[in-house]
């Protein structure tokens, strides 16, 4: 076995170890999903049938959209369940798709990076005043669904990242036909 080849397994080994973790979050998600569901019957069972509500409840609806949203990126990144536009990839050979997938991983994981560093202030700023609802009745500890910002984008920065490993390895294989660098 050649070094490439052991060098594109250890990154397809990296890359499934990240899909793991991926794979949590979307399905911690998907309960957040079933959570949001339950609440949403609950509030409107309880203003129509009985006449009363719950602001706290209201809120947990949005607190619970959160995690749904933004943890459920990535794993739907995971399972190819979001939209591509094939315009000119599909037009393009093996390699330059091969290359359009490097720089498009490469730069979701970079964008990725920048909003985890620009919303970890935003989080500590909420934890630091106990920034809690305006309303009466409301959820406190809004920091909690704040910090799902930076949550959501280190798993997709997660999944980025599988997909950079992933996106390398066919520029590590080599034809088996290829002559060896410097051959004539």
């Amino acid at each position: 076995m050649s070094n490439d080849n052991v060098k594109a397994g250890q990154l397809e080994k990296l890359a499934r170890g990240l899909d793991v973790v991926v794979e949590i979050a979307g399905r911690v998600g998907g309960w957040c999903g079933f959570g949001l569901l339950v609440v949403m019957a609950g509030n409107v069972l309880m203003r129509y049938i009985f006449n009363t509500g719950s602001v706290a409840m209201q809120e947990l609806e949005w607190h619970l959209m959160a995690p749904v949203s933004l943890l459920c990126i990535a794993y739907a990144i995971k399972h190819e369940g979001h939209i591509r536009v094939d315009i000119f990839y599909a037009r393009m050979s093996p390699r330059g798709q091969q290359i359009i997938e490097l720089i498009s991983c490469v730069c979701a994981l970079l964008l990725c990076v920048i909003i985890v560093h620009l919303s970890i202030p935003y989080v500590m700023q909420a934890y630091n005043i106990g920034e809690r609802s305006p309303d009466p009745g409301g959820l406190p500890y809004r920091w909690i669904v704040k910090s799902m910002i930076p949550l959501g984008f280190v798993f997709l920065g997660l999944q980025s990242l599988a997909s950079v490993f992933r996106a390398i390895i066919p520029f590590l294989d080599k034809p088996a036909d290829a002559p060896a660098p410097g051959a004539v």
